[in-house]
């Protein structure tokens, strides 16, 4: 859904995730974008206005990341865009970049199983920040792939690493890419 207000583009998407052999277990996200730094505290007070909520910032630059996934070229410390010439963020980035796109998500954890719920939502909710981190570091590290991509270069990068991650659970799990994908039609 995309949303114009005067000088601002909200850009909304909602994923759920449900896990079939654990019913009662569920992941919701709710993005919005907006073109600012962080700075819009209410953006999802309609959504979760019943929801006890805990507000956590993303520094792309600052934040830690598990070491296991740390690369010096996907680092903002050290990457600079040969396209853009965005990059090198350093301390207090934010405040001195220009323009910035806010990534606002609203996630929400269900585990509702009696002496594990909220280990397993504390869990999971760590799980998602560290893979939010990594995902956008990513899309700010490699903005020179990307960035003169059309919508038709987009859908059909899409499109082929559908098809690569599809093989690849198939091969782990000895499925039939043609399983995989009837049994995803079956479950919409």
């Amino acid at each position: 859904m995309l949303q114009r207000r005067p000088g601002i583009i909200i850009l909304t998407q909602s994923q759920v995730r449900n896990c079939s052999f654990l019913p009662k277990f569920s992941i919701h996200i709710e993005t919005k974008y907006e073109d600012n730094k962080g700075s819009n505290d209410s953006i999802f007070d309609k959504e979760a206005k019943d929801l006890e909520r805990e507000v956590c910032f993303i520094d792309i630059a600052s934040d830690e990341i598990p070491e296991r996934y740390y690369k010096e070229s996907e680092d903002p410390k050290y990457f600079k865009s040969q396209k853009t010439g965005r990059g090198q963020l350093k301390e207090g980035w934010r405040e001195t970049h220009q323009p910035i796109m806010c990534s606002y998500k609203l996630v929400t954890v269900k585990f509702e199983v009696w002496g594990l719920q909220t280990r397993v939502e504390q869990f999971v909710h760590k799980v998602v920040r560290d893979i939010l981190l990594i995902g956008h570091r990513q899309a700010f590290a490699w903005v020179d792939e990307w960035y003169d991509m059309t919508m038709d270069d987009v859908r059909e990068y899409e499109k082929n690493m559908h098809e690569k991650t599809n093989i690849k659970v198939c091969n782990q799990h000895s499925s039939t890419v043609d399983e995989i994908e009837s049994h995803a039609k079956a479950r919409t």
